[in-house]
């Protein structure tokens, strides 16, 4: 059974940083693509940040230069968030496909306010 634990959202005061974690268990972490998606009140879910099995990343253009997103060989996707500005704000969340199937965490929320 595959499965996706966001953590690490939270407040932060624009400029800010913040990291999110995303634990995967069910799958061969390191054969899969995996990528951050992020859900603003009244938007649709976007595609933040990818990173796909040999190492290489893509990002959205509203984020290059700021996010950075990286994986671990224990089964852990991350996403480091620099000069967070309140248009970042949204709820974050991790996703895998696997054999044509989406799966998504329940995500976490980033809130940037002064």
């Amino acid at each position: 059974q595959v499965q996706l634990v966001e953590s690490g959202g939270g407040l932060v005061q624009p400029g800010g940083s913040l990291r999110l974690s995303c634990a995967v268990s069910g799958i061969i972490f390191r054969l899969h693509a995996m990528g951050w998606y992020r859900q603003a009140p009244g938007k649709e879910r976007e595609l933040v940040a990818g990173i796909d099995t040999g190492g290489r990343r893509t990002y959205a253009d509203s984020v290059k230069g700021r996010f950075t997103i990286s994986r671990d060989s224990a089964k852990n996707l991350y996403v480091q968030m620099n000069s967070l500005q309140p248009e970042d704000t949204a709820v974050y969340y991790c996703s895998v496909n696997v054999g044509g199937l989406d799966y998504w965490g329940k995500g976490t929320l980033v809130t940037v306010s002064s």
